[in-house]
């Protein structure tokens, strides 16, 4: 996200508009990604925790069955 913003900071500054343009296609680019690696980040956490609780239910009752276990 850094890069996007220093690259469109670059762009504004430019006097050249062609290499202005193509900097800020790159900082949209490099920003759009930064986005997606978010969203891909969250959605890694939220699989982690959903797979947490889901194991967390399934083991819930594991205990309680060997306490009804009778002893050899």
């Amino acid at each position: 996200m850094k890069t996007a913003q220093t690259l469109l900071r670059t762009a504004k500054t430019m006097t050249d508009q062609a290499i202005a343009a193509q900097l800020k296609a790159l900082a949209d680019d490099y920003e759009r990604r930064a986005e997606k690696a978010s969203l891909d980040d969250a959605a890694k956490a939220l699989a982690r925790s959903v797979a947490s609780a889901e194991c967390d239910e399934l083991m819930g009752s594991f205990p309680q069955q060997l306490s009804s276990r009778p002893e050899i």
